[in-house]
């Protein structure tokens, strides 16, 4: 193995790095609206719209011109390729809407899940072979930062070597591919929360699937200080009937954190995975209280536990777009709070209630 090496030069890093620094400011995260065209008809579903490009591109209009006080709260929005080239009714890009508010604008690069052949139903993502083209045009696009999903399921004989190996891989590829155009990588290892496994458990395959991503990301030389983690916390599986406090998934999180996430990464921007809206403020919140040294901000990227209850106030109907978007105000308030370990508890009602979110595990 070779030790010569070149990180980016001064000019990348000095980029990379205050792009990232900005993605974890203080009292801010991540709204993810990458959802795939299948995945929007699903949710769509539950709420009684069709899945049209129209009705796509007005409920992103309705997420993206929400009153310009939600960037207090909201450093980052993640889009998918389409919703990147629509515009508002005025003919407005997107990301200009976002950059006009202080928000950076995102994408996702994946392409999706694929199944890994002989594995025990295990998976790994597909997309690398043109990731510098893409990459190359999202940024001339305005995009600075995207996002890589691989999924990790536990189960008595899984997540194999095969899956852990090949998915650390993969993520460490992808972030220095996304590096060499200037794009910041957000490293999505998602442990999935279906099964029936323990908190104990969760928490060990945790750090065994972080500790291979990070030590591929060394073997690929990824400038670290120019990347964000975004992780599953650690919680039992859905199935177990185990109902641990938000201090036990607090710390376990972050024992597993501290074991594995070098300091050098300036956040960590946690999953909600299937967490009603309630539940994540509360577990980020109790994460961000555990009393041991986090050299890292621990932010939030979440998806449907930031817009279940604008959805849902939303419905398809143009009069509700301004209650739908103080839900999603009032939530991305709620989330900012448990990020700094201020939030309390039962303090932000949403008309999603405390539903749990859970959707099927290989969705993107």
């Amino acid at each position: 193995m070779t030790t010569f090496f070149f990180y980016p030069n001064r000019e990348v890093q000095e980029e990379l790095a205050c792009t990232a620094k900005a993605l974890v400011a203080p009292g801010k995260g991540i709204i993810s609206a990458d959802e795939s065209i299948s995945t929007m008809s699903k949710r769509f579903q539950t709420v009684g719209v069709e899945n049209t490009e129209e009705n796509r591109r007005l409920y992103r209009q309705l997420l993206f011109t929400t009153d310009p006080k939600i960037s207090e709260n909201v450093s980052g929005v993640l889009m998918f390729h389409e919703t990147l080239y629509q515009k508002t009714d005025n003919g407005l890009s997107f990301a200009d809407v976002l950059r006009k508010k202080g928000i950076i604008p995102g994408i996702k690069v994946d392409k999706n899940s694929v199944p890994l052949f002989c594995s025990m139903d295990e998976y790994t993502t597909q997309g690398l072979d043109d990731l510098h083209l893409r990459c190359a045009q999202y940024k001339k696009d305005g995009c600075d930062f995207a996002k890589w999903r691989c999924v990790i399921k536990i189960d008595k004989n899984t997540p194999s070597y095969q899956a852990i190996m090949e998915n650390a891989n993969v993520l460490a590829r992808y972030a220095t591919i996304c590096q060499s155009q200037r794009i910041v990588p957000i490293v999505e290892p998602e442990v999935l929360m279906v099964g029936d496994h323990d908190l104990d458990r969760c928490q060990k395959v945790t750090e065994v699937v972080l500790a291979a991503v990070y030590k591929a990301m060394s073997d690929h030389h990824v400038y670290l200080e120019g990347s964000i983690l975004s992780p599953s916390m650690v919680t039992a599986g859905q199935n177990s009937n185990k109902n641990n406090t938000p201090g036990e998934i607090g710390m376990a999180t972050i024992l597993a954190m501290r074991r594995t996430v070098p300091p050098a990464v300036p956040g960590i921007m946690f999953l909600s995975g299937g967490m009603s809206e309630e539940e994540a403020s509360i577990n980020l919140n109790a994460v961000n209280n555990v009393p041991l040294c986090k050299p890292w901000a621990l932010s939030f990227a979440f998806g449907r536990a930031l817009q279940a209850s604008a959805l849902r106030s939303w419905g398809g109907r143009k009069d509700n777009v301004l209650a739908a978007q103080n839900e999603l105000i009032k939530r991305a308030k709620a989330h900012s709070l448990a990020s700094i370990g201020k939030y309390i508890p039962g303090s932000t009602e949403g008309a999603a209630g405390g539903e749990r979110l859970l959707v099927d595990a290989y969705e993107t």
